[in-house]
């Protein structure tokens, strides 16, 4: 993707993400107050996981300026991790969170507490509202184009949607039958799916740190079709990476014939990599095969 795409498409990204930290701040505080008074668990450990996405919005917005930025002779391939980096600091957020939602539920599950049903429910459907919106804004645009900084929003936005659906349902039950019990229980299982929501982004950021083969890329795949240019003998030293969530690199050698065009051989390399596997970043070193023009020749 070139500078400017990239920026741009930044730019639309940070505007959809500036909408939705305006709405998260207002519910936040709404929630926060709404707890106190309702005396709810679940409201109030709802505002805190909100707390995290204003967090992971303002990471958001600050790591899509600063992967933006061009390289320079210090860091030659830019700023693109930026955006990793981010992301997986949003997920140990999430992870925190959980760790104190279920040690506050774990006491009030063993000394239930009163709450306020009623508005908790009403509450929850403001919710349910917001969180929408937000999931909404942070899916515009498909999330093969959006890198891990927005997606990760968008996992924030889906367990706050998820979660106002349990904090209406733990209202509920407690407002139409006294369960209070319910208002800890549902916090644990908003725990749960917070954990859940949030893995596949963590991980994600793990493998980019640590260089992995990216999950769309079939390394067998990878090596038939590059043995299948015409000329090409051998592949070794075959190596694929992220620098990105969206931006792939790889470094090979080829072995061809001798009589092989090089040119040729690399301009169907680079085609191949580029247009089927979406690796723009290559570093490809072909190699003659010169053993054949040492062997004797039978006339």
């Amino acid at each position: 993707m070139a500078l400017a795409d990239q920026k741009a498409h930044a730019g639309d990204q940070s505007r959809r993400l500036g909408w939705v930290l305006a709405v998260t701040v207002v519910y936040c505080l709404t929630e926060f107050v709404a707890g106190y008074f309702a005396n709810s668990l679940a409201l109030v450990s709802d505002a805190v996981h909100l707390l995290t996405d204003i967090a992971a919005l303002v990471i958001g917005l600050l790591t899509l300026r600063i992967s933006t930025r061009p390289a320079s002779s210090g860091k030659t391939y830019g700023y693109l991790r930026a955006e990793i980096l981010g992301a997986l600091l949003n997920g140990l957020f999430l992870w925190l969170l959980v760790v104190f939602i279920w040690i506050e539920a774990a006491r009030r599950l063993r000394s239930p507490e009163p709450v306020a049903g009623l508005a908790v429910m009403a509450v929850a459907i403001v919710g349910l509202v917001i969180n929408s919106f937000s999931a909404w804004m942070t899916s515009q645009g498909g999330h093969a184009s959006d890198g891990m900084a927005i997606r990760s929003v968008f996992v924030h936005a889906c367990s706050d949607l998820i979660g106002s659906f349990g904090v209406l349902l733990a209202g509920a039950l407690v407002y139409f039958t006294g369960w209070h019990v319910a208002d800890p229980a549902v916090s644990i299982l908003i725990g749960g799916l917070v954990l859940w929501g949030s893995w596949g982004l963590v991980r994600e950021g793990v493998d980019i740190l640590m260089e992995a083969v990216p999950a769309e890329i079939d390394m067998d795949e990878l090596r038939r079709d590059l043995l299948a240019v015409r000329g090409t003998e051998e592949v070794h030293d075959l190596h694929v990476w992220c620098l990105s969530s969206r931006q792939f690199a790889l470094s090979a050698h080829a072995v061809i014939t001798p009589e092989a065009d090089h040119d040729r051989v690399l301009s169907e390399i680079s085609a191949l990599l580029s247009e089927k596997f979406r690796i723009h970043h290559m570093t490809v070193q072909l190699e003659r095969d010169n053993r054949r023009l040492r062997e004797p020749k039978h006339f």
